[in-house]
């Protein structure tokens, strides 16, 4: 059964923020159309002051609807953009319908981002590579095609980092390939998830997440 939401359904809307107070916020937006790869809304609503929430592209969000039997949906999602119609209306990215679960996960802001990260193979080649988007949870690569690469390796990683504030920071970890696809660069797109991180690490890159956001946001 594909567990998406349809047109006129309400949407429970948080956006993922480094400030707590928005962050516990929550909003409710009624969708209007979908596509193939979007979800078109309604401008978000809190519904406690009645104040429509104005949103920025990039911004990631955390969203749940009530299926039938009042089960409820959740998903991550981030905003991709907007339509000027009758009223503004929002587009998020419509979720890949096994991305749709019952269960409430931490949630992790994603953002584009090209950085440098080395790599280690599970047969001992090193590469140094670029990130294609990175959260606290994990991170996705493109790595040449010619690497053997498969879903379930374990793989140890070195991460670079340049904060606002001009600290450089190498970041080690261990992750999983959750997923091999080709990139439209023609090279191996990875995505992968963190398995081993300190929390210290984890953190600094959910502030690198936010940092990045807002340069996004500024464009």
């Amino acid at each position: 059964m594909t567990l998406l939401p349809k047109v006129n359904q309400i949407l429970h809307i948080q956006i993922e923020s480094i400030d707590e107070e928005e962050a516990r916020q929550e909003y409710k937006s009624r969708i209007a159309d979908l596509t193939d790869t979007e979800i078109i809304m309604e401008v978000p609503i809190n519904e406690t002051t009645g104040r429509l929430k104005k949103l920025f592209k990039g911004d990631g969000l955390s969203v749940y609807f009530i299926a039938e039997g009042g089960v409820k949906n959740y998903f991550h999602t981030e905003v991709t953009g907007f339509r000027d119609e009758v009223i503004r209306l929002v587009a998020i990215r419509r979720p890949e319908p096994e991305a749709v679960t019952q269960i409430q996960r931490r949630s992790y802001l994603r953002v584009p981002a090209e950085l440098e990260i080395a790599v280690r193979f599970p047969d001992g080649e090193r590469q140094v590579v670029l990130t294609d988007d990175v959260s606290g949870g994990g991170l996705s690569l493109l790595c040449p095609p010619a690497v053997r690469t498969a879903e379930g390796q374990s793989l140890e990683c070195w991460l670079l980092i340049h904060m606002k504030s001009g600290a450089v920071e190498h970041i080690p970890f261990t992750a999983e390939i959750v997923r091999v696809k080709l990139h439209e660069t023609g090279k191996q797109q990875l995505m992968l998830r963190f398995t081993e991180i300190t929390d210290k690490d984890r953190q600094k890159i959910i502030r690198y997440c936010f940092e990045r956001q807002l340069d996004i946001r500024k464009r």
